[in-house]
C-alpha cells in the first residue's frame, strides 16, 4: 500500500460525513425569540472552537473507522503542517490539512499559506468541511458536507492567482532545511506594491528585464532571488490577507462554495438562512424556535 491508496481511502470514508453530528459540543435551543435573535448575532464566534473541535476529532473518526493498524495509525500535529497525518513506514507521509468553515459566516476564512515545494508528491490533500449547529443556529455541530482535493493544486491556485509582479509579489520561505523542525519555514508570504512610495513604471521595466516568463510564477531558486532582489529595490508591504481560501480562485473550491450556499436546510439554502438572519424578522427566529418540533 503506498501513499495515495492512504489517501483514496480516507477520503472515501470522510465523504460519508454528511449528515455526521458531532457529539463535542451543544448549544441550547434559545427560550423565546429575543433569545434567538441575540444568539444569532454571536453563533459565529463559535465558529474557532467548533472547527478546532472538528479537527481533533477527524482523527478519532478515521483511526475508528478504518481497519488500518496493522500499517499505521492517523495522528493530530499541533503544531504541524499538515494537522493531520497517517503514522506508518510510508513515504511520503500521507495527510489531511483539515479546514472547518461555518457558512452563516460566507467566507471561508481559512488560510494556507505553505509552499508548493511541499507538495511535489502530493501526499497532502485538503479536506474542507462545512458545518452548522443541527437547527442552523442551535443543537450539535452536524457536517452539511466536504469538499477533498489536493493540496498541491491548492498552493498553485493560489500563487497563479495573487503573484503579479510587480504589483503583487508571492515569496517563497528562505531555505530553513538545516534547522530544527519547530524552526523551518514552510510558509510563502504575499507582498504589495506600494504605489505612494515608488515608482510602478520604473518596476515593471525592471520585471521586464525577465523576459516573457518573467510573471509566471516559480518556486526555483534563481526566479525567487530575482524576487527578492525586487523587494530590495522598491517599497513593498506584507499582505496580511494573503492565502485566505475564500480568495484564491481554486475551482473546486469555488464550486463547492456554491454548493454550500444554495444547500437546503429546514425549507430554505443557508445563503437565504443568511439574509433571513442579518435582517432580523421576528418571523424567521420564530420559524427557528419550531424546528426541532
Amino acid at each position: 500500500m503506498n501513499t495515495q491508496d492512504i489517501i483514496s481511502i480516507a477520503s472515501s470514508h470522510l465523504q460519508s460525513l454528511p449528515g455526521h453530528l458531532f457529539d463535542i459540543i451543544s448549544i441550547s435551543k434559545p427560550p423565546s425569540i429575543d433569545s434567538a435573535q441575540n444568539l444569532s448575532k454571536i453563533i459565529s464566534k463559535l465558529s474557532p472552537l467548533v472547527g478546532n473541535l472538528i479537527e481533533f476529532n477527524i482523527v478519532d473518526y478515521l483511526n475508528t473507522n478504518l481497519n488500518l493498524k496493522n500499517i499505521g495509525h492517523w495522528v493530530r500535529q499541533d503544531p504541524g503542517f499538515p494537522d493531520t497525518i497517517f503514522s506508518s513506514e510510508i513515504l511520503p507521509t500521507p495527510g489531511f490539512e483539515v479546514k472547518a468553515w461555518f457558512p452563516l459566516a460566507t467566507e471561508i476564512t481559512a488560510r494556507f499559506k505553505d509552499s508548493q515545494n511541499h507538495f511535489i508528491e502530493d501526499q497532502t490533500h485538503v479536506a474542507i468541511l462545512a458545518w452548522l449547529p443541527e437547527f442552523v443556529i442551535y443543537g450539535k455541530p452536524k457536517i452539511i458536507d466536504i469538499l477533498i482535493t489536493s493540496g498541491r493544486s491548492v498552493a498553485a491556485a493560489r500563487d497563479n492567482h495573487y503573484h503579479n509582479p510587480p504589483n503583487y509579489v508571492v515569496l517563497e520561505p528562505e531555505d530553513t532545511s538545516n534547522r530544527t523542525k519547530n524552526l523551518q519555514q514552510t510558509n510563502t508570504n504575499g507582498y504589495k506594491f506600494q504605489i505612494e512610495k515608488g515608482d510602478i513604471k520604473t518596476a515593471e521595466k525592471f520585471v521586464e528585464t525577465w523576459g516573457e516568463s518573467g510573471k509566471k510564477y516559480s518556486t526555483e531558486r534563481q526566479y525567487q532571488e530575482q524576487l527578492r532582489e525586487l523587494l530590495r529595490k522598491f517599497d513593498f508591504r506584507l499582505d496580511t490577507n494573503f492565502a485566505k481560501m475564500d480568495r484564491i480562485r481554486h475551482s473546486e473550491i469555488e464550486a463547492f462554495k456554491q454548493k454550500i450556499l444554495h444547500t437546503k436546510i429546514a425549507n430554505r439554502t443557508i445563503k437565504e438562512w443568511t439574509t433571513a438572519l442579518n435582517k432580523g424578522n421576528e418571523n424567521i427566529f420564530e420559524e427557528l424556535l419550531y424546528l426541532k418540533e
